[in-house]
């Protein structure tokens, strides 16, 4: 089973600017966070963002932040709790042509979905709290979950090395960002190939 590109949508956690000089290796996994959206940028898979607490924790990486479509401001540690996966299912197409209300109900037609992208690929801080209940919370939900462990981290190894085997014990695919990148292209003759590359390498 590989990614889908078109059937894929990313979700960066929390790389905060007062919490990411806590965490374990966070320059490489910020880096990493980074390359992910770029790459997500050039292979049309929507972007979102989640921001702790930010009047405490101050707003994502500014260049992060600047990738996203849209950053979710969040109490609770899973962002699912505050409305997360309404942002990931595609909403009710409107009806086209004719006055649906003047039909009874039983023969107007059910609104048309937006082809859904079921696949949340996701990373971010700190991987033992709120990226992993997000994650977990997502497969609840019956999305489709792929950590990007070089993309995520918590304040001790520990902690993070802990989630990664939460997360798998619960169905969660590890991945790494070439992982995703690579999957995604599918082919060195993706017309994206030479941008990835330049991005990854």
């Amino acid at each position: 089973m590989l990614l889908d590109a078109s059937e894929s949508q990313l979700v960066l956690v929390d790389y905060q600017e007062r919490l990411m000089p806590a965490i374990f290796e966070g320059p490489a996994v910020l880096a990493n966070a980074l390359r992910l959206a770029q790459v997500a940028q050039l292979m049309e898979v929507p972007v979102w963002g989640t921001e702790q607490n930010p009047s405490r924790l101050g707003g994502n990486d500014p260049a992060l932040r600047a990738l996203c479509q849209k950053t979710l401001a969040k109490m609770h540690f899973s962002a699912a709790e505050e409305g997360l996966g309404e942002w990931l299912r595609p909403p009710a197409k409107p009806q086209q042509g004719g006055n649906a209300r003047s039909l009874p109900k039983h023969l107007q037609k059910p609104a048309l979905q937006a082809p859904e992208r079921g696949t949340i690929v996701i990373a971010g801080c700190e991987a033992h709290v709120c990226l992993m209940q997000t994650a977990l919370d997502l497969i609840e939900d019956e999305f489709e979950v792929w950590v990007v462990t070089d993309a995520c981290s918590s304040r001790t190894e520990r902690n993070r090395d802990a989630a990664f085997d939460r997360l798998a014990g619960a169905g969660a695919e590890l991945v790494t960002t070439e992982m995703v990148a690579f999957e995604w292209l599918g082919s060195c003759e993706h017309p994206a190939f030479k941008d990835v590359l330049g991005l990854i390498k």
